[in-house]
């Protein structure tokens, strides 16, 4: 029997007979000649066949396959420069298993609704097939890196009794007789974990009921949070710095072809090594009230920044574009960020958190901060935001046993994608899209 292979390891078969498995992107015949092109999971190959070689009915077959029919073929494995991947096959056999009939996604522009309807067979093609080949080592590269550092993975719950990140953006579902809520945020059940092993992380989806409709914003998406007991924010800082740094490396050198299929210009990402720069929050704000900034808000029709309130995605733009590496804004005003932030001792009106911006206009992709570890002002805090103390009872406890300083962050795993990629709207960097418009397929 034919040995079957992957389009990619076609050239450690060179001069051997091998059988592919695939589906057909496109066809073409040129009298007795007729060339397909098959791809399948790791790659894409031309195939070719002569009358003389395969005979009538073999090449016919060919010339009736349909773009996206799966097929087996056998051939022969030949170096071609030209030839994608190098290599292509002298064809033998070619079976089609699969018929495609009318394929919805024809070789010519389609509107982007369209293509989010078909998203099912859309992966299929090369953008996205390189978009989520890039994501998967990313996601990998993570996992390598918090195992290499002695981080245990902790899985936290989907369902929650209340909320992490403020009320307003809460997806609520009725559990039996109760409200429960899917998670914004694995945080509050990893910092009571990082007590018990020091160094933990979750990695899962998360959920936002945002009614945002811009490129940044997705109802649903995954997070990397790791949490550290004994930790400061300037511990945090230095992991996030050396994490995004490792996972663009990664990328780097192992999916050198999916950025090339995607025109990513990998220049922009071979700086992006520690240090990052750091920036405070009153640096940030000096910078964002200049007037050339205030006029180019403006212009771009985004609200105006007020020295004092969080940062809108147009303000991140404008302060990562000096920088070829993110930049790490820090001590933000305690009233704009999350209750659970501790306090600057040095000036309690701020809060010891980061939020870490790449570059390129691509905005936040971390957001961390060192954790009240005083169950008295923790207490306090709950109140001040209005939550209901019964439901953080299990929250405090952390606290009131053996509590020390504690911090961490959340990455979005779409946005560091579409940074790494070149990908302009999120919706592109996960395979089904969760938007404020969108719940099919």
């Amino acid at each position: 029997m034919t040995q079957a292979v992957r389009i990619k390891d076609l050239g450690r078969h060179e001069g051997q007979v091998v059988a592919v498995r695939g589906w057909v992107t496109h066809v073409r015949s040129k009298g007795k000649i007729a060339f397909v092109v098959l791809r399948d999971g790791s790659g894409i190959v031309q195939t070719v066949a002569s009358l003389q070689d395969v005979g009538d009915e073999t090449l016919a077959r060919m010339d009736a396959a349909t773009q996206e029919s799966s097929a087996v073929v056998t051939g022969t494995v030949r170096a071609d420069r030209r030839a994608p991947g190098g290599y292509e096959l002298q064809l033998k056999s070619f079976e089609v298993t699969g018929d495609s009939p009318d394929y919805p996604i024809a070789p010519k522009e389609h509107g982007v609704e369209y293509l989010l309807d078909h998203r099912h067979l859309w992966l299929r093609h090369r953008g996205p097939w390189a978009i989520l080949r890039v994501r998967d080592e990313v996601e990998k590269a993570i996992r390598d890196f918090m195992y290499d550092r002695e981080f245990v993975l902790i899985d936290s719950p989907i369902l929650t009794p209340a909320a992490c990140e403020g009320t307003s953006t809460l997806f609520e579902t009725d559990y039996f007789d109760e409200k429960a809520y899917l998670s914004q945020s694995g945080q509050l059940y990893l910092e009571p974990a990082c007590m018990a092993f020091d160094k933990v992380y979750c990695f899962g989806p998360t959920f936002r009921a945002e009614k945002s409709k811009t490129r940044r914003h997705l109802t649903e998406f995954w997070m990397i949070e790791p949490e550290m007991a004994w930790a400061t924010l300037d511990d945090a800082m230095a992991l996030a710095e050396e994490m995004v740094s490792y996972i663009v490396a990664r990328v780097l050198d192992r999916r050198a072809e999916e950025l090339k299929v995607l025109e990513r210009d990998t220049s922009k990402l071979e700086s992006v090594v520690p240090p990052f720069p750091r920036l405070s929050y009153d640096e940030a704000a000096a910078i964002l009230t200049r007037p050339e900034n205030v006029k180019r808000a403006e212009e771009a029709g985004a609200p105006p920044f007020v020295p004092g309130s969080d940062l809108g995605a147009m303000d991140e733009t404008i302060l990562g574009e000096p920088f070829d590496r993110p930049v790490m804004i820090h001590r933000y005003p305690v009233e704009v960020k999350a209750f659970y932030m501790q306090p600057d001792p040095e000036r309690p009106d701020r809060a010891l958190c980061v939020d870490v911006i790449a570059p390129e206009g691509y905005g936040e992709i971390i957001g961390g901060s060192q954790r009240i570890h005083d169950p008295e002002l923790l207490q306090a805090r709950i109140a001040e935001h209005g939550l209901p103390e019964s439901a953080f009872r299990w929250y405090l406890d952390a606290r009131r046993y053996g509590t020390v300083p504690h911090a961490g962050f959340g990455m979005g795993i779409e946005r560091v994608v579409g940074w790494i990629t070149g990908t302009r709207h999120l919706r592109e960097t996960i395979p089904y899209p969760r938007t404020i418009q969108r719940l099919y397929p």
